[in-house]
């Protein structure tokens, strides 16, 4: 729990805040140093995500989607954009999101919003996304701001829309970054804060061809 690891949760958020305002608004930068696994993180994304956006009843719609901790968006012009009409940015850092609608190009003046916040004090707009994609972020929200959180993403779904979260797992428990003042949790921990948040898990999936000294990276849908 990040209640045992985090001792003072101003502190907590404020020097993530400084340490990313300190990160180059590159795609190197928001990977810390590994911008060359970005296509193999990418492609495997959208093979995650193309099994919900199938033809079908329950299938998820491709009208709009939402990128959390999105950075300059990466994730946004390759992934969301291809396959979304719109797309709304949240992200803490503004230079981020600056540097975002020149890094995105044409196609980005299909991204409606841009937000400036901290996920812990955001609430997406009720009723509008059909995914909200949740990457390399939540081990800088605690677990309570986190399930908090997810409860908000929740009420923010369209009809048979999901959440996605993709992120580092700890082996054992839940590790604690000082460099950029962030956790990482192992998969019981996560798969608790996300039933705690009252939701249900679809499909779990491991990340395959990363560098071996990484930790490992799991991407969850639920609903």
């Amino acid at each position: 729990m990040t209640s045992e690891v985090v001792e003072n949760e101003v502190e907590f958020y404020s020097k993530a805040e400084k340490y990313w305002k300190d990160v180059p608004a590159t795609v190197d930068g928001m990977l810390g140093g590994y911008g060359h696994i970005s296509s193999i993180d990418i492609n495997s994304s959208r093979k995650f995500l193309q099994r919900f956006l199938r033809d079908g009843p329950n299938r998820t719609g491709t009208t709009r989607a939402l990128d959390c901790g999105a950075g300059i968006g990466r994730i946004t012009k390759r992934l969301l954009l291809p396959l979304f009409k719109t797309v709304d940015m949240v992200d803490v850092t503004e230079d981020f999101l600056t540097k975002a609608k020149s890094y995105l190009g044409e196609e980005g003046r299909r991204v409606r919003n841009y937000f400036c916040c901290g996920l812990q004090d955001f609430s997406p707009e009720p009723n509008s996304y059909d995914v909200i994609w949740i990457q390399w972020v939540i081990g800088h929200l605690t677990d309570n701001h986190l399930s908090d959180f997810l409860k908000r993403c929740r009420t923010g779904l369209r009809p048979n829309g999901i959440i996605v979260i993709k992120d580092n797992m700890a082996q054992e428990g839940v590790i604690m970054d000082d460099v950029d003042s962030s956790v990482c949790r192992d998969l019981d921990v996560v798969r608790k804060i996300i039933r705690r948040a009252g939701l249900h898990l679809l499909a779990e999936e491991r990340q395959e061809n990363f560098p071996d000294e990484i930790y490992h990276v799991y991407t969850f849908a639920m609903r």
